[in-house]
């Protein structure tokens, strides 16, 4: 079923492998509005068919975990259906512009790059700041395309939905509260999911990869959405900055190594 290069591997330990894998980092990712596709992938790659097919099953994994965790927020009502709508169709206009100029552009440079504003985002608590006037658009709708379509294209770039940059977007310069930017976050990232499968199409799709990796991904998700309503404000805040800056470490350390 799965192989590592040209080395077989047992399938129930593959199967086993993938599954616990995913379902950990869909429990930790959607607790805080994230999906952490970055961290999921390079174990992906380990029993993908190829890198390309891998890639899509990751992509399709995470919009799995995406839609799953977003129904919990969807039914406490904490998206921000207007953000959502306007930031959504700029971000997968910016995925594909990313996509198609990632060829020309050196990829391991725009890693270290976000993975150090990453970091700078977590490390200096901007997160956690109360938004001012100076700092929150008064044109809301228009600042989330712009973001939508900034990060859209760092992502397809870099082949990576990045969650990791809207919530602080979200917070920072929306003025959106923390579970509202977690929740708005995971719609976003749903259709970007789904944007991305069917871009990964013509390279093909590791489907049996995906289907693992999904059917774990989803009780995951449904355990992480809830722990996000039993976090505080502050505690979320607090949560999302530490997993900004791990992630932000680790895709630094991606595109240097």
């Amino acid at each position: 079923m799965f192989a590592v290069g040209s080395l077989a591997v047992n399938d129930l330990a593959a199967v086993a492998v993938v599954a616990v894998w995913c379902f950990v980092v869909s429990v930790l990712g959607t607790s805080v509005g994230l999906i952490l596709g970055s961290i999921r992938l390079p174990v992906l790659l380990l029993f993908s068919s190829s890198p390309a097919a891998g890639a899509g099953a990751n992509v399709g994994i995470s919009a799995v975990a995406a839609a799953t965790a977003a129904t919990t927020h969807v039914r406490h009502g904490t998206v921000d259906w207007k953000l959502a709508a306007w930031m959504t169709p700029a971000s997968i206009v910016g995925a594909i512009i990313g996509g198609l100029a990632s060829g020309r552009l050196p990829g391991d440079a725009l890693l270290v790059v976000i993975g150090i504003v990453l970091v700078y985002f977590g490390a200096t608590g901007l997160i956690r700041r109360k938004p001012s006037t100076a700092t929150v658009s008064r044109h809301p709708a228009r600042a989330a395309a712009a973001w939508g379509l900034g990060i859209g294209v760092l992502g397809g770039l870099v082949g990576l939905i990045l969650g990791t940059l809207r919530i602080p977007a979200l917070v920072r310069h929306l003025g959106v509260s923390a579970h509202r930017a977690v929740a708005t976050n995971l719609v976003v990232g749903f259709w970007l999911g789904v944007a991305g499968v069917v871009g990964h199409l013509s390279d093909g799709v590791d489907w049996e990869l995906f289907a693992v990796g999904a059917a774990a991904s989803i009780p995951g998700a449904m355990i992480g959405s809830r722990l996000t309503g039993r976090l505080s404000e502050r505690q979320l805040l607090d949560a999302i900055g530490v997993v900004l800056v791990v992630v932000g470490v680790l895709t630094a350390a991606r595109g240097i190594l």
